[in-house]
């Protein structure tokens, strides 16, 4: 799977832009705010239908302008897929394959493996659970269509179970019945997702850890720790022992949309014992395992974006980056840089093919 060519229109900061690009290494260098990770974001939305760093869809849209438009085509197994994304404001989002409209968005993910690499992944130490679970959910859904089927489900389930609740709170009055209609619906898909995320965690991890090695060259032990009420007891027990809090506080306050991934070296939170080196290794290892991940389960490597990372690491873990690239490891990837000699005497390291866009 590679990206062949690419055009842009209205794209954030973006009026119209064109690209041909080499099938391993592409690199946009530039000064910082003319574009070169809107255009990654572009790659990125085109597989994901969604912005990695803007989730407001319309806020994609150039300024004065009414509606962006990217267009690319992939070549798959040496064939062309030809997909196109466009937001006009007011409207809803378009993704079309091969001219083809996708009927629900969802449809699309997993098509085009992607993995991006990127400053902002430090939202993943810093931020929430709910982060960790999206990466979790992330990888899983673009392998399992049926995965990300069940998670929007249960999503759905929880929000009106939630309504209900508001509903008795605001009315005085409380109906068990109505509200275990809810409850049987949701215990099975909390039940599967739970499972689906306990058995990627096992195969993935190891594969973490690996990376996490190579990249550091430090003794240190880190880990990725699932936690989830459902690993003590039942869903359908969890939801009878705190009926009462939720009437309470008028939401679900118990099931797998509370799940989280610690992050732990040496058994202790990375976000408050790792030093920044550590949680850089650590991050990249993370996205590098997710890489490797797809890349076993598709048979195929997933195109990588490196975002501005060559001006974030190290001498070493860059020239760790670079025998990975020597080595094969990787298909296509793109870089964007500050620094023009600097990404061009990194590539020609790798000895691969390569382009450089000057913006």
């Amino acid at each position: 799977m590679f990206l062949k060519q690419l055009n842009l229109i209205n794209y954030k900061n973006i009026n119209q832009k064109d690209f041909t690009f080499d099938s391993k290494i592409n690199c946009f260098v530039g000064k910082n705010g003319v574009g070169k990770t809107n255009i990654l974001d572009a790659i990125y939305h085109l597989a994901y239908t969604k912005s990695y760093f803007n989730p407001q869809a319309i806020q994609n849209i150039k300024h004065d302008e009414d509606f962006f438009l990217l267009d690319a085509v992939f070549d798959k197994e040496n064939r062309d897929e030809k997909i196109a994304c466009s937001l006009k404001r007011g409207q809803k989002k378009v993704i079309k394959r091969n001219n083809k409209t996708y009927e629900k968005l969802s449809e699309h993910i997993g098509l085009i493996p992607l993995v991006i690499i990127s400053p902002s992944d430090s939202d993943l130490i810093s931020e929430g659970s709910e982060t960790r679970r999206k990466f979790v959910d992330g990888v899983i859904s673009t392998l399992d269509s049926f995965y990300l089927t069940e998670l929007l489900q249960y999503q759905k389930l929880i929000s009106q179970r939630n309504a209900l609740l508001k509903y008795f709170a605001l009315n005085q009055t409380f109906d068990k019945d109505n509200l275990a209609i809810y409850d049987e619906q949701i215990i099975p898909l909390a039940n599967t997702i739970f499972q689906k995320r306990e058995d990627f965690l096992s195969q993935f991890t190891p594969i973490f850890k690996k990376y996490y090695a190579e990249i550091s060259n430090e003794a240190e032990n880190v880990d990725l720790v699932y936690k989830s009420q459902l690993l003590d007891q039942s869903f359908e027990n969890l939801l009878k022992e705190n009926l009462n809090k939720d009437r309470a506080v008028q939401y679900t306050s118990v099931g797998i949309h509370k799940d989280d991934l610690s992050f732990e070296i040496d058994k202790f939170p990375i976000k408050k014992f790792g030093s920044q080196g550590q949680q850089k290794s650590f991050l990249i290892a993370l996205k590098l395992a997710q890489f490797d991940f797809l890349k076993q389960k598709n048979g195929t490597p997933p195109i990588l974006l490196f975002d501005d990372i060559f001006d974030k690491l190290d001498a070493s873990r860059v020239e760790k980056i670079v025998t990975m690239v020597n080595n094969d490891v990787f298909g296509q990837i793109f870089i964007s840089d500050t620094h023009e000699e600097r990404t061009e005497e990194i590539v020609k390291q790798t000895h691969q093919s390569y382009k450089i866009f000057n913006l």
